[in-house]
């Protein structure tokens, strides 16, 4: 009896001391495992915090950058708007060159048309004194055109006697030809001019060249308006004397030549005048 109480004991105490062993390793082994679990999550831990560190760093200089982007962009705004500003007054400016250069070429085809216009007055006036005096050697007058004027040079033989004021018949016979065309062509200017030589006059009537040449260019006005009836406004006498000779005062022919009256046309230039005073006003 005894025995078989021993040996329930003993075996039951070996079944029991199996048991907790093996709880015991089934224990150690999750315990173990636990550790190393624990460690790798540690690892994960210290790794996260480590890549927390980083991304806020990264963050931090991203903010940073993004901060000098909007300064940046800011500036390039500014610029972009000054430029734009800038932008606006260059074609403003250019714009009001523009209609400076259009006003200017205007003008310009302006005053190219009435020069035109005037060329071709005088070249009409040219041809009709000519016609109108035709009939007139060259001794006794010359007409010619220079810088848009017409000069009807009259000789003293075919005006006046030597040293005399008072016009000859066949000089009134020239100027009533002259006069018609006057009278057709009312808007030129005409002046008559008194020349002599270089030998001095002094008489009751006349005390030098100056006297002698003015006299002769009123003697010739006083035909062309009292007989023939020319616009007296449009008419300027004046004497020159001896100072502006064509000819050598040292020859006969020379003398001769120098003693003339002139008679010069030009169309009316106001308009011309004016528009070019136009002009300057526009620089």
């Amino acid at each position: 009896m005894k025995k078989i109480t021993l040996f329930t004991f003993i075996t039951l105490l070996v079944c029991t001391s199996c048991v907790t062993k093996k709880k015991y390793m089934i224990a150690e082994t999750g315990r173990i495992a636990a550790i190393a679990s624990g460690d790798s999550l540690y690892g994960l831990l210290s790794d996260c915090r480590n890549r927390g560190t980083q991304m806020s760093a990264q963050i931090k200089n991203l903010m940073q950058d993004t901060t000098r982007m909007g300064n940046s962009i800011r500036e390039f705004q500014n610029m972009l708007s000054s430029n734009m500003t800038q932008q606006e007054k260059l074609n403003a400016l250019l714009n009001q060159k523009k209609n400076e250069l259009n006003e200017r070429e205007r003008t310009i085809n302006e005053l190219q048309a009435m020069i035109k216009s005037q060329n071709d007055k005088v070249q009409h006036l040219l041809n009709s004194v000519k016609d109108a005096l035709l009939g007139f050697s060259s001794e006794e007058l010359t007409v010619r055109e220079k810088d848009g004027k017409v000069y009807v040079a009259m000789s003293d033989k075919l005006l006046f006697q030597s040293g005399s004021a008072t016009l000859d018949k066949r000089g009134e016979e020239a100027l009533g030809k002259l006069a018609q065309v006057l009278n057709r062509q009312t808007d030129i200017d005409v002046f008559i001019e008194g020349h002599t030589d270089n030998k001095p006059i002094n008489t009751a009537i006349f005390k030098d060249n100056w006297d002698l040449s003015v006299l002769r260019a009123t003697s010739v006005v006083r035909i062309l308006t009292k007989k023939y009836d020319v616009n007296p406004l449009q008419i300027q006498p004046s004497g020159r004397g001896e100072f502006m000779p064509v000819a050598d005062n040292e020859t006969v022919d020379g003398r001769s030549r120098n003693r003339r009256t002139e008679i010069i046309m030009a169309p009316k230039l106001d308009k011309l005048f004016q528009m070019l005073q136009n002009s300057e006003e526009i620089k």
